[in-house]
């Protein structure tokens, strides 16, 4: 008959061999798991207009949104050992245009981004599951090779998915999805383009009107045809100016468009084609080089290393940096905005704008002959330039303003032709899209006359044409413009004549709850 204490301890040892034996099968099933999870749990899947990669990790709850290289924005909408990571890869440029372009599909883009991501949701939820009892399963037959071992594995890992999700379902907080955590360059987000539910407030009240505002495209576009360039077709040379498009993919449609009805002989950009300057916005840089005439830019505070780059690659393109180039027989330097807005630390040791303007002033008194034009971005680059050369665009402000200066430089600051992009959604009605054709003498490189072309931003129907003609100026000088062509109000003197709106415009939308 055996001592009560070594049955106790007998117990103790079968207790704990047991114990052991499924920490065992526990520690097979985890690690099995997590390697499943990892190596397959991902999908691929448009989301909108975007191209997104989907994964669970087993790094804790919640949901995490990475916009590559501006940063990422993180959601604590539920608890448990896995997160689901969104990351956005490319912008397709082809879905971007069709939503853009075509009224109806942009009605319907919240409901199509939502089904998108509901769908690609579910499937990286439903295999990330089956990996994961994949994953144990298998690495307990590899390890353990019994087969009372995979069904006990099988077993355990099943529970453990349904587990997850239960405690996932259980702790869901849709609320927190209204107040994600930004890192990144995306700390700056609300602060540059505002409240997100202000913005789509206003979108779901203005794009009512977007329809009348396409119907009046065709307006626009047959009104161009009854104003000829002066001194007819052949006697001038014609340069369209843009600025500020700001990724907005009707200002590339508005640019085409010009050029086409025009016969413009080149573009000329004084910047901020994108908004942040990253990656996935340089998807629709392409556009330039579709355009088939010349397009020259001069980078904005808004455009990176890397758009810049892009642009120059460009067949058509040129950028200018402290250089010049002929467009059509007229020519034309620029020089860059020293900042780069959405990354203060990358201006460290740049000069200032009066400088930059100073240091473009160098280049042309360098010149055997003074050019005609001269771009930069920001108008306080223009003052160093006066007297220098006769013209000087500009844009950055999205205020549209023809001016003046002292010493007789005509200094013609753009609005923005892509109507601010997305940031325009947030004062009382967005901006209008705008953009000038130039017209030039080709003998002398002296401006004419130009067409002002302004078409009402999203919630205004307005399209309006506006001729003005400069008076020849009298060269005093290599650095004295002289002449009176245009008053000192900055306004030209001439024939003003004007596309007409419909006869009876919808009044501006206003925004609603």
């Amino acid at each position: 008959m055996s001592e009560p204490g070594t049955a106790t301890s007998a117990r103790l040892r079968v207790v704990a061999r047991a114990t052991a034996r499924w920490a065992a099968r526990l520690a097979v099933v985890l690690a099995g798991a997590w390697l499943g999870i990892l190596l397959l749990g991902r999908v691929s899947a448009p989301i909108g207009p975007f191209d997104a990669t989907l994964a669970f990790r087993p790094v804790g709850g919640g949901a995490t949104l990475d916009i590559p290289p501006l940063g990422a924005l993180q959601v604590d909408a539920y608890d448990g050992p896995l997160r689901l990571e969104i990351q956005l890869s490319r912008v397709d440029e082809v879905r971007a245009t069709a939503l853009a372009a075509d009224p109806v599909k942009l009605d319907g883009a919240v409901d199509q981004v939502s089904a998108d991501l509901r769908d690609a949701v579910e499937r990286v939820a439903w295999l990330t599951a089956l990996a994961a009892v994949g994953g144990a399963t298998a690495t307990s037959l590899l390890l353990q090779r019994r087969r009372r071992e995979l069904l006990i594995a099988l077993g355990l890992s099943t529970a453990m998915v349904a587990t997850t999700g239960g405690i996932a379902a259980a702790t869901w907080r849709p609320a927190a999805l209204s107040q994600p955590t930004y890192t990144g360059l995306l700390v700056n987000a609300n602060r540059l383009i505002g409240s997100a539910q202000d913005i789509v407030a206003r979108f779901d009240a203005y794009r009512a009107s977007l329809e009348d505002l396409v119907s009046n495209v065709s307006t626009l576009y047959s009104t161009l045809s009854t104003l000829p360039p002066p001194g007819g077709a052949d006697d001038s040379v014609t340069l369209l100016h843009v600025s500020d498009i700001h990724l907005n993919p009707a200002g590339f449609d508005l640019v085409q468009q010009v050029v086409t009805q025009f016969d413009v002989d080149g573009v000329l950009d004084t910047g901020d084609i994108t908004d942040w300057g990253s990656q996935p916005e340089n998807a629709l840089v392409s556009r330039v080089g579709t355009l088939g005439v010349p397009y020259v830019l001069t980078r904005g505070n808004h455009d990176s290393t890397v758009t810049v780059q892009l642009v120059a690659a460009q067949p058509n393109a040129t950028v200018l940096d402290d250089s010049a180039v002929t467009v059509a027989g007229i020519e034309v330097i620029g020089t860059p905005d020293p900042r780069f807005t959405p990354d203060p630390d990358a201006d460290d040791g740049l000069e200032s704008l009066e400088e930059t303007g100073a240091g473009l002033a160098a280049f042309a008194r360098a010149l055997p002959e003074p050019p005609a034009i001269a771009m930069v971005h920001d108008p306080e680059q223009a003052p160093p330039l006066d007297g220098v050369v006769p013209l000087v665009l500009a844009g950055h402000t999205h205020e549209r303003e023809v001016t003046r200066l002292d010493g007789g430089t005509l200094l013609m600051v753009q609005g923005s032709t892509g109507g601010a992009g997305l940031r325009a959604l947030q004062g009382e009605f967005p901006e209008p899209l705008t953009c000038t054709v130039l017209y030039f003498d080709p003998g002398t490189g002296a401006l004419t006359a130009y067409d002002q072309i302004t078409l009402g931003g999203l919630g205004r129907t307005e399209v309006t044409i506006d001729r003005q003609l400069v008076a020849p100026a009298v060269p005093t000088g290599r650095d004295g413009i002289g002449g009176d062509g245009i008053g000192g109000d900055g306004a030209a003197p001439g024939l003003t004549p004007t596309a007409p709106a419909p006869a009876t415009p919808p009044a501006p939308a206003s925004p609603t709850g």
